[in-house]
């Protein structure tokens, strides 16, 4: 039996009630992110129940299965394959199939392509279900002690580092606090060149969330990236930074000027840019080089 002939089937028995009870339709289940008991007793179900679990990658999400003690058919759905593997699961709904889609850990949709599935069973009048639970992001966010009145969720930063410059540019002109996930080995670099383009920013390194190991490191975005290049962080990494202390007022050319011949006064051009760049908002690397040409005057 080919994989379409199977969820096929499995969506004909569950249209017909022969051994599922769950109702049709796609179910995005969150689940652990490292302590299996945050699994929730509706997650635990829908898993149980779904005619067939729709994952990232069959080891990861197998293993979590084995674990739970849930026999299940499995999908491989992820960036390489959506494009193909997407019809077919769309034809399974069409046909009475309760899907489950979850991710390698936490909740789909967050950082991983399921968004595109969820907008094409939407479209086709298909039942999308929300079964929420744990992510990474909340669990540093509301542990971090910064301010959650307002979020934003970046997710991974480009690895090269000037594309990386230009993303975190972006970013600082967020009134919100921000969220960033991280490779372990790279949180040293980031947070080193978050710090050249945020300033003296608080932020929060937190580490294995949910896990044994779960810890929290805090101190301003250069404290930080030193603190983790004297001692690199293992496991999953997600970075918790400090919104603009202040709002951001606009400024005209001329007060960009004055703001940046008042911090060459005092500091190097590339300070000086830094400088400005968090009062304005404006990118960093056209204030250096204007305050280059301000200098040589």
């Amino acid at each position: 039996m080919t994989e379409r002939e199977a969820l096929v089937a499995a969506g004909q028995e569950a249209a017909t009630g022969e051994s599922r009870s769950l109702a049709p339709g796609l179910y995005l289940v969150a689940t652990p992110i490292g302590n299996l008991q945050d699994l929730s007793p509706r997650a635990r179900s829908v898993l149980a129940e779904a005619a067939r679990v729709v994952c990232e990658d069959t080891r990861v999400t197998g293993r979590l299965l084995h674990l739970l003690g849930i026999e299940a058919s499995l999908t491989a759905y992820h960036e390489h394959n959506a494009e193909r593997v997407r019809p077919r699961l769309l034809e399974a709904l069409a046909d009475g199939a309760a899907l489950a889609l979850v991710s390698d850990a936490g909740t789909p949709l967050v950082s991983d392509p399921g968004y595109k599935l969820v907008r094409a069973a939407r479209a086709a009048g298909h039942a999308v279900v929300p079964v929420p639970g744990p992510s990474a992001v909340l669990a540093a966010l509301t542990a971090s002690g910064l301010a959650t009145d307002r979020f934003f969720f970046q997710g991974f930063l480009p690895a090269k580092a000037a594309a990386r410059e230009r993303v975190i540019q972006e970013l600082a002109r967020v009134p919100a606090t921000l969220v960033v996930f991280e490779n372990a080995t790279r949180t040293a670099a980031t947070l080193g060149a978050l710090a050249r383009e945020l300033g003296g920013r608080e932020a929060v390194v937190a580490r294995e969330l949910t896990k044994r190991f779960e810890a929290f490191r805090q101190g301003t975005l250069a404290e930080l990236a030193e603190g983790c290049a004297r001692e690199p962080p293992r496991g999953e990494v997600v970075l918790v930074i400090a919104g603009p202390a202040t709002s951001v007022e606009p400024m005209d050319s001329a007060a960009l000027d004055a703001a940046l011949l008042d911090a060459l006064a005092e500091v190097a051009p590339s300070e000086a840019a830094r400088r400005v760049a968090a009062q304005s908002g404006r990118p960093r690397r056209a204030l250096y080089a204007r305050a280059l040409e301000l200098q040589r005057r």
